[in-house]
């Protein structure tokens, strides 16, 4: 059943003005996609602002070679339905090229060395304006961060040194060598992009509802089974029935235990949870302010 949409109807009209305020201050903008709920949100976002036309932008994947098959082959599947340009950039080639090392042991995981590979991708395509689909209520540092956010021509954020957002005016005049981060659903929540979902009846990967998965125990937290993952072996692969939260990479986000097979029950059991999403981010784990360095780094 539908819900009241008057909420959701407001942030689908603010982020529709960023998508379009997008297109008129940058020259070559970007949409960042992962296959995640938050960027599938924003592809039905921006067909919305550009319709009738084409969205009007390539979408870039900046991918770790460690991703869910599942989210992979929905990726696919959406570009090829929707008639959109794909970009895809490998972290392997940055290993491949020496750019970055591959982490080795307990905890390792390739979600941070898609910095180097992100920044060179801007690069090579000279984009002026990449779009995500991070949102304040994320994480702390995420809370602190314009929708217009700017960064130095080393990829660089320096949260210390923001423009300020005064009601719908967005500036984005840059200087040479800097682009801009912009984030469009920003000011929702975990429960409002469920919610769209629902109200928009969006298909997304089969992996955010319930399923039999082979996963271990490590820190409190549920792993995946899989060859990208290090696992002790004193540490035992039981078959459980989990969902996934948020997506990442197979190294970096946990399943939580759930029965919620379809939209509904996974919209009551977000409305009833007490823990945040990134509390499934195992690579926000490894320090008190591992995603602010990242975005210091340049990372989304």
């Amino acid at each position: 059943m539908k819900q009241d949409t008057s909420h959701i109807n407001a942030l689908e009209n603010e982020a529709i003005y960023i998508f379009r305020e997008v297109a008129a201050q940058f020259e070559r903008p970007v949409l960042l996609f992962s296959g995640g709920k938050d960027s599938i949100t924003l592809v039905r976002l921006a067909q919305k602002a550009f319709w009738p036309a084409k969205i009007p932008f390539p979408l870039m994947h900046i991918d770790t070679g460690h991703n869910f098959p599942e989210t992979i082959e929905f990726r696919d599947r959406l570009v090829e339905e929707l008639g959109l340009e794909l970009i895809v950039r490998n972290v392997q080639d940055s290993i491949d090229q020496g750019k970055v090392k591959e982490e080795s042991g307990r905890y390792s995981s390739r979600n941070s060395l898609q910095t180097t590979t992100l920044l060179d991708a801007i690069e090579e395509f000279k984009f002026d304006a990449c779009i995500g689909g991070a949102r304040r209520d994320e994480e702390k540092a995420r809370a602190k961060e314009r929708i217009f956010s700017v960064r130095d021509d080393f990829g660089q954020w320096d949260e210390r040194n923001q423009r300020p957002e005064l009601f719908d005016m967005l500036n984005g005049q840059i200087e040479l060598g800097q682009n801009v981060r912009v984030f469009p659903i920003s000011n929702w929540t975990e429960l409002d992009v469920w919610s769209y979902i629902q109200n928009e009846e969006i298909e997304i990967p089969s992996i955010y509802f319930a399923h039999k998965r082979k996963v271990f125990m490590r820190d409190g937290l549920i792993w995946s089974h899989s060859d990208y993952v290090f696992q002790e072996e004193d540490e035992e692969v039981l078959e459980r029935m989990v969902r996934f939260r948020t997506v990442g990479d197979m190294s970096c986000t946990a399943a939580v235990f759930s029965e919620a097979s379809d939209i509904e029950s996974v919209v009551a059991e977000i409305r009833d949870s007490t823990i945040s999403e990134r509390g499934a981010r195992i690579d926000d784990k490894r320090s008190e302010a591992a995603m602010e360095k990242r975005k210091q780094q340049g990372y989304f």
